[in-house]
């Protein structure tokens, strides 16, 4: 694997370890508690979380607004033992992907549907910041909306 992919990867696992830290302090019944009206549920957040590394892989790939609703309708994790399964598996897929990317793959240009473009390259770091803000945004709400604290160290 590329070795700034590499260091991305790492990055994303650290942020993924964090977050399945985060979700063993909770249990089934904290899921559908909903800080703010009219945004995601902690069950919501995550679900959303463990979809990220392949919705992302997705629209780096370049697919549709038709293919990404068509993805999202068709996925749920709906329970914590499936979120945390999708979570890892989506991840692993992801890291599959990109350790057979070749140096030319990496540096090809892909469009969104919404028209960001982007290398591949960039697409993974888009993927580590998305992940590490839905990771703060879902520590702030066990935080300050819950008041649990998951004493979770969010960096090495």
């Amino acid at each position: 694997m590329n070795p700034c992919c590499q260091s991305a990867m790492h990055h994303i696992n650290v942020a993924i370890r964090s977050i399945l830290e985060m979700m063993d302090g909770l249990d089934e019944g904290d899921l559908p508690k909903r800080p703010t009206p009219g945004k995601f549920s902690v069950g919501e957040l995550l679900e959303h979380i463990a979809m990220l590394p392949l919705a992302d892989s997705i629209i780096s790939d370049g697919a549709s607004q038709q293919e990404m609703a068509a993805f999202y309708s068709s996925t749920s994790y709906s329970t914590s033992a499936r979120i945390r399964q999708a979570l890892k598996g989506n991840y692993e897929s992801l890291f599959q992907k990109y350790d057979q990317l070749t140096e030319h793959q990496l540096q090809e240009e892909v469009s969104s549907y919404w028209g960001a473009s982007y290398t591949r390259f960039g697409w993974l770091l888009e993927i580590v910041a998305h992940l590490y803000h839905h990771r703060g945004q879902l520590h702030s709400m066990l935080v300050h909306d819950l008041g649990h604290d998951p004493r979770v160290s969010l960096f090495e």
